[in-house]
């Protein structure tokens, strides 16, 4: 093991793949010393099962509080009541309980008829003004921002500013001031539309909450800004990040449009496509991983792309294989904190591709692969803009 610790945050080595870092780490070293922004040691790890056992561990925190950050050196304060992606059980335990209940599988069902039209009006509205286009700013960034929006009722007339609230808040290079005005401003239009479902009961998830959750205005307007961040950024580089590799590999698109292999294909892109970096956990006791003591105190960072191109449990990792049972991947975490929102995002992500390529057979990139802007400043990673066209 190397005596200088890795750094952080690390650059892609590729558009579609990790860090060269993490890459290398696979065959080498499961486990790793990694210096964070702030200046303290912490630890890395890259192998599908010992992710898995970091995040089934209840010796590792999820508190925000106990975590260093891989992405800036700014002290990070616990976390607000509601937002429970931040905290242990019980607490965590009690809040995703309340939401789980709002998540159901008929509800999820009911919406993806809702989102497979706000994908074709998006379509429609690109199909109009004609190429070439930004896929990102017209499609890949419109649609999950307004099914989210449906789902928790905010008003459509706030999407375009909460687009710009979110990238503010997901940038690297953001200052702690931009950050925090970003945040404040998302938070003030929440509050208010809990402040008009407390008046008007409405049937969506945050009318659900405010009828049957027992919570206050400052919970439900945390977890609501909760739920538009995850909902939105992540799912838009999936499908930004995703078209961009389908660009350059047409072949494979037709999984994706095929009812019979559209739920395994998308399954692929996720285990593939490195859009979130990885999460963070803080050991509350020395604990053994990988015959590696780390101490109480001290930040694990689990790699999901390291996890998902560890070819011990994914063969030949580095290729894009529609074709490959990929199920198992680590797109949504492990444990008791794996994202609450996948049902969704997977409807999102198969309506997406398969209204996009069954209206645009003849997609593709209206500049050289090496033109397309990376999201290398950003902590969800993907691509800023993808110039597309399509016709003569």
């Amino acid at each position: 093991m190397p005596t200088e610790p890795l750094t952080f945050p690390m650059t892609a080595s590729g558009p579609f793949d990790p860090a060269r870092e993490i890459l290398a780490m696979r065959g080498e070293r499961p486990i790793a010393r990694v210096r964070y922004p702030d200046g303290r040691l912490g630890w890395v790890v890259t192998r599908y099962p010992t992710i898995r056992a970091v995040l089934a561990d209840p010796r590792f925190s999820a508190r925000q509080e106990l975590r260093g950050s891989p992405f800036n050196a700014a002290e990070i304060p616990p976390a607000l009541p509601g937002m429970f992606i931040g905290m242990d059980d019980p607490d965590h335990a009690r809040y995703r309980r309340l939401l789980t209940g709002q998540f159901t599988v008929r509800r999820m069902r009911r919406l993806a008829a809702r989102v497979e039209r706000i994908a074709e009006e998006q379509l429609d509205r690109m199909e109009a003004a004609g190429p070439p286009a930004d896929l990102v700013r017209e499609y890949a960034a419109p649609v999950p921002a307004l099914v989210i929006c449906e789902l928790l009722g905010v008003p459509y007339d706030y999407r375009e500013r909460f687009q710009a609230d979110v990238t503010e808040m997901t940038r690297q290079d953001a200052t702690q001031e931009d950050r925090q005005r970003a945040m404040t401003d998302v938070g003030g239009h929440l509050g208010e539309l809990v402040r008009r479902r407390r008046a008007e009961p409405a049937d969506d998830i945050l009318g659900g909450l405010v009828t049957n959750g027992g919570l206050t205005d400052e919970e439900l307007t945390n977890i609501a800004f909760m739920l538009l961040g995850a909902g939105f950024d992540t799912t838009t580089n999936v499908l930004g990040l995703g078209a961009f590799a389908l660009l350059l590999n047409p072949g494979r698109i037709p999984a994706l449009t095929d009812p019979e292999t559209a739920d395994g294909a998308v399954e692929e892109l996720l285990r593939y496509l490195p859009v979130v970096p990885g999460t963070i956990r803080a050991a509350l006791e020395d604990v053994e991983v990988e015959d590696v003591l780390v101490r109480a105190g001290e930040s694990v960072m689990v790699s999901l792309p390291g996890g998902n191109r560890d070819p011990e449990r994914f063969p030949d990792p580095d290729t894009l294989d529609l074709t490959r049972p990929a199920t198992g991947h680590l797109a949504f975490g492990h444990g008791v904190h794996q994202c609450l929102g996948q049902q969704l995002a997977r409807v999102e992500i198969r309506a997406g591709f398969s209204a996009l390529f069954r209206r645009f057979p003849d997609l593709r990139l209206a500049v050289p692969p090496e033109k397309v802007p990376l999201r290398d400043d950003m902590i969800i990673y993907g691509v800023h803009e993808l110039p597309v066209t399509w016709g003569r």
